[in-house]
């Protein structure tokens, strides 16, 4: 095993070999060796190359919002689609770190045939109803066919479809289709089902599934909520009460459409940043491959780690705890039997907030790979009538988010701080065992991510 360190602005990486087993030759296309790095492409080349990410970024979150409702089965999806897509790239550049394994391919093949393959191969495997898999098989062949026939192209397929299963065969065991089950007790402080459906809890075994990045879910566990009465409680009771209620008097216009914005999931807001910082002069795909997948295995993770902390503490929503009639102890925690938050709770327990996990951990890898200083990024949000917000940095998107969580009526604000404050030490993770791309030469040797597989091997 080798290892190589470089210092940054804001992190020192280690840089290790990614695992020995799957460098190891062999005929599943996976190699030991690596070769020269590629002589560096065009500029029309470079751009194209990084548009096929983007563009198969667009199909993933269409076809993740497709399906099924579950905030962190849709992050899996995305962490896997993006590392296959990265190892198909670094394959081939020979310029930057693999996840799953290195595969043996030409530095002439197509990338953006390898980035069609590695996305479609793995979307239609994570996704196989027939609707999705027929759109994108029509995506996958609309790729194809602009792009000259012959070996360049069929390498790069080739590459692809390599990648996309060595992602898949290593999440295949990764206990996200354990069965998992969840006996609400209610009690004081305790979660139960919320209405107006009161559904069965979302994911409750989705703590124990195997983190991309973190060694398990529970490693960054926060300290317990607030207990019910406590100071800090009645202060975010006070809070919530007023602001988050649907016919709150206190709430602006512009705080309740920011709560509607942020409906939508983390990833299909967040992704839509990647897109745009990506695109700017200089960019390579091996650098635009790298931050679509580490934003979305950092983002991964961070649910994973929200999802342990939900149901290990159990917290009760707003709209349980104000309707309660349970004595909490304090005498300003009124009850009031027909509140109603502005937006409807979703149906998992509420410490630590998902959105503002996940938000936390963006936050922190996205500000480490392209600076405080941005230059000016949007989002637009369907779930607010197709409302476009503006921001001048990383930092702004996660404030707003965290407000928004709020002003919704459906989070504690100690929930909101606490879920940023765990996503940024899980982006901080992430980025300790991320390679650094050495932007200072296009040519530079490749990068390795540390294995936690490896390290987990030898406990």
């Amino acid at each position: 095993m080798t290892t190589c360190t470089k210092a940054t602005a804001m992190h020192l990486v280690l840089a290790t070999v990614l695992s020995a087993g799957l460098f190891a030759c062999g005929s599943d296309g996976v190699v030991r060796s690596v070769a020269p790095p590629q002589a560096s492409r065009s500029l029309s080349e470079r751009g194209t190359d990084v548009q096929a990410i983007a563009t198969w970024n667009v199909i993933a979150l269409r076809t993740t919002a497709a399906g099924p409702f579950s905030p962190p089965r849709e992050t899996r999806s995305l962490a896997i689609v993006f590392g296959a897509v990265n190892d198909a790239v670094c394959s081939i550049m020979r310029q930057c770190a693999v996840y799953a394994g290195r595969i043996a391919v030409s530095r002439d093949a197509s990338i953006e045939a390898a980035v069609s393959a590695a996305a479609h191969d793995a979307l239609v495997a994570l996704y196989p109803a027939p609707a999705s898999v027929a759109s994108l098989d029509a995506s996958y062949d609309s790729a194809l066919v602009s792009l000259p026939a012959g070996r360049a192209r069929d390498d790069g397929v080739a590459a692809g479809q390599a990648a996309a299963a060595a992602m898949l065969a290593m999440r295949a065991s990764d206990h996200s289709q354990d069965p998992m089950t969840y006996t609400p007790t209610p009690g004081l402080g305790s979660w139960v089902p919320t209405p107006p459906a009161f559904a069965p809890a979302l994911e409750p075994g989705w703590g124990n599934v195997t983190p991309f990045l973190l060694d398990v879910g529970s490693q960054l566990r926060p300290p317990p909520p607030p207990t019910a009465g406590s100071d800090a409680y009645v202060r975010d009771y006070l809070e919530i009460v007023g602001v988050g209620a649907a016919n709150s008097t206190t709430r602006t216009a512009a705080q309740t459409e920011a709560a509607r914005f942020w409906i939508a999931t983390a990833p299909q807001n967040w992704n839509q940043v990647v897109r745009q910082v990506t695109v700017a002069p200089g960019m390579n795909a091996a650098k635009a491959a790298r931050a679509y997948m580490l934003l979305n295995m950092a983002g991964a993770d961070a649910m994973i780690a929200a999802w342990d902390a939900k149901y290990a503490y159990g917290q009760w929503r707003p709209v349980t705890a104000i309707r309660s009639t349970l004595d909490d102890g304090s005498l300003t925690t009124v009850p009031d039997a027909g509140w109603t938050p502005l937006l409807t709770t979703p149906r998992f327990p509420d410490y630590p907030a998902g959105h503002t996990t996940f938000g936390g951990a963006a936050e922190r890898v996205m500000t480490a790979l392209f600076g405080e200083d941005p230059g000016t990024v949007s989002i637009t949000s369907a779930t607010a009538g197709g409302a476009t917000h503006t921001y001048r940095n990383f930092h702004e998107i996660a404030d707003e988010v965290s407000d928004a969580r709020v002003w919704g009526g459906i989070h504690w604000r100690t929930s909101v701080v606490v879920g940023r404050a765990l996503g940024q030490e899980v982006g901080d993770v992430a980025l300790a065992r991320a390679f650094q791309y050495d932007d200072s030469d296009d040519d530079a040797p490749v990068r390795a991510i540390s294995s936690r597989l490896e390290e987990h091997s030898r406990r």
